[in-house]
């Protein structure tokens, strides 16, 4: 008992982090507008936890999650008033290529940078993670079901990053993370297919 109290006392703190931003993303699978001031909230408290790790590739990602947040927050917010629901895109492969390359270049300026100027730990995996979660949140934040399959790999390799860096409880939070992610991409898709069925009903209707 004494040893769980002091882990408690040693760790409450990222405890708190991850357990709201498992939430985040559960309120995320379900398209809840919700979710993003959680969002808000997790992000501000992992952007302390990673200062303290010097893991300040992932603390500046925290800042612009924070950013994404509130304009996933409007552009969810909007599409809800105009169409009832918060309706799921699927983009054409060309600009998730462009945003994929945008992300990747994002990832190797940060990385040198990190690396010339900072004691940062792991600067260039870090800096690669960070590029691609912010293309996953811009995913995100435009209703992109591709978001999920990019969070999927992201996550995956965050695991390992956190392992590494003895985050423990953080790894734990990103395998629960990989399996939200699938669970938000199975419900993703089965919206996706009850809007196809919705417009083509209309589409019928309108014809007749």
């Amino acid at each position: 008992m004494a040893h769980l109290a002091q882990w408690l006392s040693e760790h409450w703190f990222e405890l708190l982090a991850a357990a709201i931003s498992a939430v985040d993303v559960w309120l995320a699978t379900k398209r809840s507008m919700i979710s993003w001031p959680v969002t808000i909230l997790a992000s501000a408290l992992y952007l302390e936890q990673f200062r303290e790790s010097r893991l300040y590739s992932d603390m500046l990602l925290q800042g612009v999650f924070v950013a994404f947040a509130v304009y996933g927050w409007w552009h969810w917010h909007r599409g809800l008033k105009a169409e009832g629901s918060v309706r799921v895109v699927t983009p054409g492969v060309a600009l998730l290529l462009r945003d994929a390359a945008l992300g990747a270049l994002g990832s190797l300026l940060l990385g040198y940078w990190m690396m010339k100027h900072t004691d940062a730990s792991l600067p260039w995996l870090d800096a690669a993670l960070t590029g691609f979660s912010l293309v996953g949140t811009w995913w995100g934040a435009r209703k992109y079901i591709a978001n999920w399959w990019l969070w999927i790999v992201v996550d995956v390799i965050y695991i390992g990053e956190y392992m590494y860096k003895h985050l423990n409880l953080t790894a734990g939070l990103y395998a629960v993370f990989v399996a939200l992610a699938a669970l938000g991409l199975r419900d993703w898709r089965r919206a996706l297919a009850q809007q196809s069925a919705i417009t083509m009903a209309e589409s019928g209707l309108a014809e007749a």
